[in-house]
């Protein structure tokens, strides 16, 4: 190559893996990445960019940051858009089930056996399970908060809207919340900076793109207009886990007040059985939004299986659209201040849903007794303290944008 000739936009080997290597990768991350969505980002970026070296770090902070401005499990998108820049739509598919199938599965396993927690031991594991959960959401909260809300108008944003949803505690203020934030943040989030969006190395164009958007548009308009029942059944569980897919913004923990909407306050699911498949949704690597495969194995009228799987892929189908058609876009759109400036007021809004959430379900139905908030402070403080120890060290390049 000529010196006086530019470097091509890739220096590394993205575009030239196997499908087999994709699979592989994501199997040893399913199995190995505790902690929640957070450190899914540092595990991806120890194993796939400094280790395999699949993207660059600059590219790498790009890639994380379409997958934070879009709604939907943002660790998962990253992993799905990881696998498919490397191999293609197979290596994006192989990416996925690589990652979710072994944390799925023990959830699906843990459903199975919740009927035989039904005595003194077992109500004790299971308020346990819903101690750890009031631990990791406060330490959700917190980390959030740090992040996506770090100055006074975003901080103002954020109590707001906690404030707003735990007095009106209504059905559809949650969705309303969300887009009064992208509202406000074209107001009061004028000193955030601007993405500089680039271009991704892909096998499709911005056609293929448009198509997968408009899907996921479709898919959306049919899950609201859904008819809600009292009794679930396999078209109205996928509307709802679709909804919940496609309006959580923040990904992982954000997810719990939706899916509670979905599945505890039309009677599906009680609250109890919810908060402890929650705790145990903490207690084993990958994604947090396997939390579905426990819940749809838990439906009544549903065989386990089928349930679980309909709910798996509800909930992540609409991110994973998103993404794929979102990244031939990315360079025009994430460079636009208005996108930006929205995006600051919906990672705003979400800090006060989640802690909303935090109050109402999770406090209020664990938090019981004085020891109940011994243990549970106790588990926050751990919490804390292992996440600053673990990240502090690699936090730079890929950090979320804010």
């Amino acid at each position: 190559m000529n010196a006086s000739q530019p470097e091509p936009a890739l220096t590394v080997s993205a575009g030239h893996g196997s499908v087999a290597e994709v699979f592989t990768t994501f199997l040893k991350l399913g199995v190995t990445s505790v902690g929640g969505p957070i450190a899914h980002l540092g595990y991806f970026h120890r194993e796939l960019i400094a280790r395999r070296q699949w993207l660059d770090e600059a590219q790498y902070a790009q890639l994380l940051a379409l997958c934070q401005f879009l709604p939907g499990p943002a660790s998962s998108q990253l992993g799905f858009a990881l696998g498919l820049i490397r191999a293609g739509w197979l290596g994006a598919f192989a990416a996925f089930v690589a990652f979710t199938l072994p944390s799925a599965l023990l959830l699906v396993a843990f459903a199975s056996a919740a009927d035989y927690l039904a005595g003194t031991h077992g109500q004790a594991a299971i308020h346990g399970l819903k101690l750890v959960a009031v631990a990791v959401v406060a330490d959700g909260v917190r980390r959030m908060a740090k992040q996506l809300s770090p100055d006074a108008p975003r901080a103002l944003i954020a109590a707001s809207t906690a404030a707003l949803i735990v007095i009106t505690n209504a059905p559809l203020i949650q969705l309303g919340v969300v887009a009064a934030g992208a509202l406000l943040g074209q107001w009061l989030c004028r000193r955030v900076s601007t993405v500089q969006g680039v271009a991704f190395p892909l096998r499709y164009g911005s056609r293929t793109g448009t198509v997968l958007l408009v899907a996921f548009g479709i898919l959306l308009a049919l899950a609201l207009v859904a008819a809600e029942s009292d009794r679930p059944s396999v078209a109205g569980v996928a509307a709802g886990f679709y909804r919940a897919g496609a309006l959580v913004f923040g990904g992982g923990h954000v997810v719990l007040p939706l899916l509670q909407q979905t599945v505890v306050d039309s009677g599906w699911i009680s609250t109890d059985e919810f908060l402890a498949g929650y705790g145990a949704a903490q207690a084993v690597p990958g994604p947090m939004f396997t939390l579905a495969a426990f819940l749809g194995a838990r439906l009544d009228g549903i065989p386990a299986l089928l349930g679980a799987g309909v709910c798996l892929l509800s909930i992540f189908v609409p991110g994973l659209l998103l993404v794929s058609g979102a990244l031939p876009w990315w360079r025009s759109v994430g460079s636009y201040p208005g996108a930006t400036r929205a995006l600051a007021g919906v990672n705003a809004a979400v800090v006060g849903l989640l802690a909303a959430a935090l109050y109402d379900p999770v406090w209020t139905s664990a938090v019981i007794a004085p020891t109940d908030f011994a243990i549970a402070l106790i588990g926050f403080v751990l919490l804390a303290a292992t996440h600053a120890s673990t990240f502090s060290s690699s936090h730079g390049a890929w950090a979320p944008i804010s």
